[in-house]
């Protein structure tokens, strides 16, 4: 599978490409780390902004930015007017923190070709390169697409209660420890503490080297180390499915290619008491 991932070095090469679509898709509720801030807005030339939590989320679930539905997905697409054949780029202003979830969702949707930019805005400042203080307005009016998700991309509550039952599939829960063993309170309130049965820990800051992803190498290192095999199909899960997009699209760099999203992960899990948990 082709890396999903983007250096500064080739988006300063080949970002002014007409068919280079690049995407502000940073979040301003930035949980399991220490957030970078910023006293004014700061963006990468040409680039254009998508709200996770508006365009790529479902707005009528009750959930907490649920998968968006392929109508949103869409009309996204046509406001900045590109198609499932475009390059498309995304970044966001941590690092790495919320473009994860957003690659996830377009994959998922048919977009082949989309990247994660490493190392995001804060990288792209570092080496001092050079940036804007406003995002591009959409001006071109793309054609309409149909878009359907690809079926395997999420797992539900009913498959994961199944998973519980045969160990099919290894769940991979990306919050801390404290929180993954409920020796602190979750952030959400109302939420149990502890983690889905049969699931084991990999807190997603242990894929990251500072602003950018750990080399291939060194994180197929990191899952060797957990007993991983590349046979196994592997359901990430966090908070509230952000963050454990990170470590999914670690999986994918270090070769893991049979990875699934426990999108409502413990928002969900941990909401309803009819469901087991450990801790």
């Amino acid at each position: 599978m082709t890396s999903p991932l983007v250096s500064t070095e080739w988006l300063a090469t080949h970002g002014a490409s007409d068919d280079v679509y690049l995407l502000d898709v940073s979040v301003e509720n930035v949980v399991g780390k220490e957030p970078i801030r910023y006293d004014t807005l700061i963006t990468l030339p040409n680039s254009y902004k998508v709200c996770v939590d508006q365009d790529l989320s479902d707005t009528e679930s009750q959930g907490i930015h649920v998968f968006p539905n392929a109508e949103q997905v869409a009309r996204v697409a046509q406001r900045i007017g590109f198609s499932t054949t475009s390059t498309l780029v995304l970044y966001d202003d941590q690092g790495i923190y919320s473009a994860p979830r957003a690659w996830w969702i377009f994959k998922s949707f048919g977009f082949e070709t989309v990247f994660i930019l490493d190392g995001g805005l804060p990288k792209w400042i570092d080496e001092q390169r050079p940036t804007e203080s406003a995002h591009k307005p959409p001006t071109v009016t793309g054609n309409s697409l149909t878009l359907s998700r690809e079926t395997s991309a999420v797992t539900s509550v009913g498959q994961l209660l199944e998973n519980i039952k045969t160990g099919a599939e290894q769940v991979i829960d990306v919050r801390s420890a404290d929180r993954f063993f409920g020796r602190v309170p979750e952030p959400r309130p109302g939420l149990r503490s502890g983690h889905i049965p049969g699931s084991c820990n990999l807190p997603f800051l242990a894929v990251l080297d500072g602003l950018t992803y750990k080399s291939a190498s060194e994180l197929s290192e990191l899952f060797e180390e957990q007993g991983f095999s590349q046979e196994q199909t592997f359901i990430f899960s966090c908070g509230s499915g952000m963050t454990a997009c990170i470590v999914l699209v670690a999986a994918i760099i270090a070769g893991y290619d049979k990875v699934r999203l426990y999108d409502g992960s413990w928002a969900e899990w941990g909401a309803d008491d009819s469901l087991p948990i450990e801790v």
